[in-house]
C-alpha cells in the first residue's frame, strides 16, 4: 500500500456515497413512501451509490491508491447506506424490522470487532462478505421497488439468502478475529 497525500478519486467516491444518502432517503420518504415513481427514483439512487462502492474499490486497487483513510471510511459508507435503506424501508412498512435488526446488528458487531483487532491487522472483506453485501443491497432494493405481488415469493427467497449470508459471514468474521 502506497501513501497518497492528496485527495484521490476512490476516496472522493466514498465521500460521495455518504453525501448522497440524504438524497436517497428523501426519495424513499417522498409522499410517505407511497409514490411508485419516487420509490423507483429511490431504488435508482441507492443503486448508483452502490455502483460507486464497486467503482471506488476497483479504482483504488488498479491505481494503487489504497489509503488508510479509504480502508476506514469505505466500510462506514457501506454500513451507512445499508442503515439508510433498511431503516427507511422498515419505517415505511416495506421491510420487517427484524430483518433490519439482523443486518444492522451484524454490521455493528463486525465494525466493533474490526476496531478491537485493528492493531493486529485488518481482516479484509472476504468473498462471502462481498456476496453478502450484494444480496443485502438488492434484497432491500427489491422491497423498496414497487414490484407486482407475483414477485413476493422470489423477493422473499432472495432476502432469505441475504439473511443467511449476513449471519454466516458474521460468524466467519468472528472466527477469523479470534484467531488473530
Amino acid at each position: 500500500m502506497r501513501k497518497v497525500d492528496r485527495p484521490n478519486l476512490p476516496n472522493s467516491l466514498t465521500i460521495f456515497r455518504i453525501l448522497a444518502l440524504p438524497f436517497c432517503a428523501y426519495a424513499l420518504f417522498k409522499n410517505n413512501g407511497t409514490d411508485d415513481n419516487w420509490r423507483i427514483i429511490a431504488f435508482t439512487l441507492f443503486f448508483i451509490v452502490g455502483l460507486s462502492d464497486v467503482l471506488d474499490g476497483k479504482l483504488a486497487r488498479d491505481r494503487n491508491q489504497i489509503t488508510e483513510f479509504g480502508k476506514l471510511l469505505d466500510p462506514i459508507a457501506d454500513k451507512a447506506m445499508l442503515a439508510t435503506a433498511t431503516i427507511g424501508a422498515s419505517y415505511l412498512g416495506m421491510l420487517s424490522w427484524w430483518v433490519t435488526a439482523v443486518f444492522l446488528t451484524r454490521e455493528v458487531a463486525v465494525t466493533i470487532l474490526r476496531f478491537a483487532v485493528i492493531k493486529k491487522g485488518v481482516i479484509p472483506a472476504s468473498k462471502g462478505g462481498k456476496i453478502k453485501s450484494f444480496f443485502q443491497s438488492f434484497g432491500v432494493g427489491f422491497y423498496i421497488l414497487p414490484l407486482p405481488s407475483y414477485l413476493d415469493i422470489p423477493r422473499a427467497l432472495f432476502m432469505a439468502v441475504a439473511i443467511y449470508l449476513t449471519i454466516s459471514t458474521g460468524v466467519d468474521y468472528f472466527r477469523k478475529a479470534l484467531k488473530k
